[in-house]
């Protein structure tokens, strides 16, 4: 595969990553989309293991998302600066520890949004706490489950045959 379609690849999986705090946007299925377009050009034997282990892993999210509660988003103050907040911790956190330091990211995302709002630890906190009971558990899944499937084909494109 050519440097300008790895690099249009890359831009599908970014836009899948990014997509995924976005509601309505299925940045799951852009994710795992990029990798196909990825694996149906490289045609090799890592290529055709990323894809399968990135269907299996993204199947499994969307069983999880299905089984934890629905989102309430009413009384919670999730909007889109939250959203960016949360996405840039979450990357921030998992390029500096790999793939555990999302979650850490993501809260403290969410909290130093709420904190600039709120102004004190305990009421940013509390809004903390109830945005990860509405939304914040099945959109920390779904960005982490994109998040490693980007990272393995990072690793897997840029290493070379």
């Amino acid at each position: 595969m050519d440097l300008p379609q790895l690099l249009l690849v890359g831009l599908v999986l970014l836009l899948g990553v990014l997509g995924v705090m976005v509601p309505g946007v299925p940045g799951t299925w852009l994710v795992w989309a990029g990798v196909l377009w990825w694996a149906l050009h490289e045609r090799s034997g890592p290529a055709w293991t990323l894809l399968v282990a990135a269907t299996a892993l993204l199947l499994v999210v969307q069983v999880v998302k299905w089984l934890l509660p629905p989102r309430r988003l009413r009384g919670t103050a999730a909007n889109r600066r939250m959203a960016v907040y949360a996405g840039t911790g979450a990357v921030l956190g998992f390029v500096l520890i790999p793939v555990i330091g999302s979650v850490p990211g993501f809260v403290g995302g969410i909290y130093l949004c709420e904190r600039r709002r709120l102004g004190t630890h305990g009421e940013a906190w509390s809004s903390v706490r109830a945005v990860m009971r509405a939304v914040g558990t099945s959109v920390l899944v779904e960005l982490v489950a994109c998040l490693c499937v980007t990272a393995a084909w990072l690793t897997t494109a840029l290493t070379p045959p």
